[in-house]
């Protein structure tokens, strides 16, 4: 689904593809997660929950290593007066959690993203069109179409509004080389992906989809493959959990090549910094939510969190010796809290780069033959 960015894609994965009940006594409002059992840290690579922060979802890393941004639940946002809607405003926090702020003040935000210069962030609001519908970032039908692209400085300052318009943009990146943004655009309940100029200009649709819905895209270390994952609309609540597929595509639209082969649910690939693996959350056990080291080579995946309940919403540092991630473990964590898994052992940065892999067809592969990409 697009799994829209918190609460978008903390929600709907979570609320809608997955089928879990809203009205579960022991379900956290927001991320529809259930608070159960710790963690088997005999079994992970060392992680330490990040201190001093509210719930948050979906952090990404600032080149530094050291400062993240994400969607902080904030009572100052605006609200809908239905718990599951997030109500969320964007921070900048450190990982030791010594240092928290926020960047904007009004409305709900979604995605967010650090340009690789360190020197602004990007990130979706609906802080303008606050006399519009709020919508439900939770229900792909009812997305919010206030939902704009800003960006800024580290501390919220010379904001720049880069879309205008009356549809939803969210689940926003940036090119490693930081002449591009790449996003998920809604019209009229249709999602596509679009990329423009670092600065704004220069809007290009990249992908014109029917049934299918992409989203979550990053552009991969070239600077010209995007990496994403999509999902058929006509199977939204008939097949639970909904299948997702990863593909990637030129950012011209061309070479559309899918990359898993199965009906799992691969949600929000990830890409590391050596061009050939991913993190993603799939589903196993029921209900359980891990999450995984995918490889665009082809090798089978690897379970990086051993945890029985909600893991999710992650990403690497720029040099990916590290990720960040949202989870939910034990009865007293009723709510998603940012994490930091050491992944320095398995060699995921930048000087093991080699290019984008091709990744072979498997035996009894479930292969896509409905996905189309159209120019109009």
């Amino acid at each position: 689904m697009h799994v829209a960015c918190l609460p978008g894609r903390w929600a709907i994965a979570l609320a809608i593809s997955l089928a879990i009940p809203a009205t579960h006594a022991q379900v956290d409002a927001v991320s529809g997660a259930s608070p159960v059992a710790a963690a088997d840290s005999s079994r992970e690579l060392p992680v330490r929950i990040i201190p001093n922060i509210p719930p948050a979802a979906e952090a990404y890393y600032s080149p530094d290593g050291y400062h993240l941004i994400a969607q902080v639940r904030d009572p100052d946002a605006q609200q809908s007066g239905d718990a599951r809607i997030g109500s969320a405003l964007t921070y900048i926090f450190t990982e030791d959690g010594k240092t928290i702020r926020r960047i904007n003040d009004r409305g709900q935000d979604a995605c967010s993203f650090f340009f690789p210069d360190g020197k602004r962030v990007i990130w979706t609001s609906t802080r303008d069109n606050m006399t519009m519908p709020l919508g439900n970032w939770s229900d792909p039908k009812d997305y919010p179409q206030g939902a704009e692209l800003y960006s800024s400085d580290l501390y919220g300052k010379d904001i720049k509004r880069l879309t205008t318009n009356a549809w939803y943009d969210a689940e926003v990146t940036v090119s490693p080389n930081g002449e591009w943004i790449v996003w998920t655009r809604v019209i009229d309940g249709n999602a596509d992906i679009w990329r423009m100029r670092s600065d704004g200009t220069g809007e290009q649709q990249v992908t014109f989809t029917g049934d299918w819905e992409p989203g979550a895209p990053f552009y991969l270390p070239d600077n010209e493959t995007i990496i994403f994952q999509a999902w058929r609309a006509s199977e939204l609540g008939k097949v639970t959990p909904t299948p997702m597929t990863v593909f990637t595509i030129k950012a011209d639209g061309t070479d559309l090549k899918q990359r898993t082969f199965d009906n799992d649910m691969t949600w929000g690939p990830g890409p590391a910094a050596d061009g050939r693996h991913y993190i993603f959350t799939r589903i196993i056990d029921g209900n359980n939510h891990e999450l995984f080291l995918g490889d665009l080579g082809g090798e089978p995946p690897r379970r990086l969190t051993w945890n029985p309940g909600f893991d999710g919403m992650k990403s690497f540092s720029r040099d990916s010796s590290k990720m960040v991630f949202v989870r939910m473990a034990g009865d007293k964590l009723k709510a998603l809290y940012s994490h930091v898994m050491d992944l320095s052992s398995l060699k995921l940065g930048p000087e093991n780069y080699k290019g984008i892999p091709e990744t072979p067809v498997p035996a009894n592969a479930v292969l896509v033959t409905d996905f189309t990409v159209k120019r109009q």
